[in-house]
């Protein structure tokens, strides 16, 4: 009795597959490059692409009964002979990035791999996205048809989980012997929750960086306004930078009590006008025992002497900012800091030694060469303030105290414009 061959030819399904792999690889690198143009998140994303090995292509096409004469002549489709990852840092960034994914492409599926899991399962998450080739991503001489329901897989992981994902495809899926004794199943179920929250503590310190950010920029600005107002270089400035205050949150519990607790409660406060209440929280800090290390000194003594010199207490501002530079050597903006305190309390030429101490560090501040021009302005120097006003707008200072020195300097000095 003659037997029937049930299964496709391996070696016929190998050529044609093979004869597309150019196909894919050049499709491939085409949506990876739209995806480095149109996604964009907190911070640079890394991405790998690759081709489905012949041997897992084949295995998927047997499980899928596919007959002989089906792929005698034509390719079989599968949605993951493309694949490409988008590897972000933090959680917050893969909603974003499937997102954008969704705007610049057709979609065809959005699968979130592991949601299903409970708590007592392992494996790794991923959000897989099918989309469709984009005509502009096809080759432009291809030979073969693409087939119509062609689709590129985009998975979208955390830099955590796709570590996880290739451990576990080298111990689970590429060996014959999975572990089947409970304690190395709970190894690795214990490893993979490990990671889990280590993406979320990553996440939750990425947030209270932010949060801490904000408040530092606000309370920056407020500073910056309240130099205006004592050397009246602002009048004509309207005073809409101020960033828009916010109550005290508490971002992540597992800072509560922290160094970086008390010192965003401290800017909060600062911000809400509350000096009094700011100036206790970073003298309770800097008073603790054992004595924070010189890196955290810094930090302290710089923000204390911005409250400081809020309440108008220059002696006590100017005491914090060399102690802060004197545990920073190489902090720019505390000497910055001295030079306006400098500058506010008339000792131009104390002022213009800190900000040259400053520029030295940092040549590209354009609100320092803008400061030092003014001092040396009230000090007599025209060529100097010229040099540095000129500075100042050449970095892309676009200010109107800028520039009406600047004219001011000119006339004094019977120049043209």
């Amino acid at each position: 009795m003659e037997q029937t061959n049930l299964y496709p030819k391996k070696q016929q399904i190998q050529e044609i597959y093979d004869a597309y792999r150019p196909i894919f690889a050049e499709i491939m690198g085409n949506i990876e490059s739209r995806l480095r143009l149109t996604i964009s998140l907190s911070s640079m994303p890394t991405y790998k692409s690759r081709i489905k090995s012949f041997k897992s292509y084949y295995r998927k096409v047997l499980r899928q009964k596919a007959d002989e004469a089906e792929t005698s002549k034509t390719l079989v489709t599968l949605t993951d002979m493309m694949g490409i990852r988008v590897i972000c840092a933090f959680l917050e960034d893969i909603q974003l990035a499937v997102e954008q994914i969704k705007q610049n492409f057709d979609v065809k599926e959005v699968e979130y791999k592991g949601a299903e899991q409970n708590f007592r399962e392992f494996g790794y998450e991923s959000i897989h996205v099918l989309v469709a080739i984009p005509k502009e991503c096809r080759p432009r001489n291809c030979d073969l048809p693409l087939p119509e329901n062609l689709v590129c897989e985009i998975q979208v992981r955390t830099i955590l989980q796709d570590a996880w994902a290739e451990v576990e495809h080298e111990l689970i899926y590429k060996t014959e012997f999975t572990p089947f004794d409970m304690p190395l199943r709970r190894k690795l179920a214990s490893m993979n929750a490990s990671l889990s929250l280590a993406d979320i503590i990553f996440q939750e310190i990425r947030d209270y960086q932010k949060k801490l950010q904000g408040e530092v920029t606000a309370r920056r600005e407020s500073f910056y306004e309240k130099v205006d107002e004592f050397t009246h270089a602002g009048e004509s400035r309207e005073k809409t930078r101020r960033v828009e205050q916010k109550n005290l949150t508490r971002v992540s519990p597992y800072v509560h009590g922290t160094i970086d607790d008390m010192i965003l409660e401290a800017i909060q406060a600062h911000n809400r006008g509350e000096l009094d209440a700011a100036l206790a929280i970073y003298s309770q800090i800097l008073d603790s025992t054992p004595e924070p290390p010189p890196p955290v000194l810094a930090v302290i003594r710089k923000h204390r002497g911005m409250a400081f010199f809020a309440k108008g207490m220059y002696d006590e501002s100017l005491n914090d900012f060399t102690e802060s530079v004197k545990n920073d050597p190489k902090g720019f903006r505390s000497y910055y800091y001295l030079g306006i305190v400098y500058s506010v309390m008339d000792k131009n030429d104390l002022a213009v030694q800190a900000f040259d101490k400053s520029l030295e560090l940092n040549e590209y501040q354009s609100h320092a060469h803008y400061r030092r021009a003014v001092s040396y302005f009230k000090l007599g120097d025209d060529s100097k303030a010229l040099a540095d006003v000129t500075a100042a707008e050449q970095l892309g200072l676009e200010d109107d105290d800028c520039a009406a020195l600047h004219e001011k300097i000119v006339k004094k000095m019977g120049m043209s414009m």
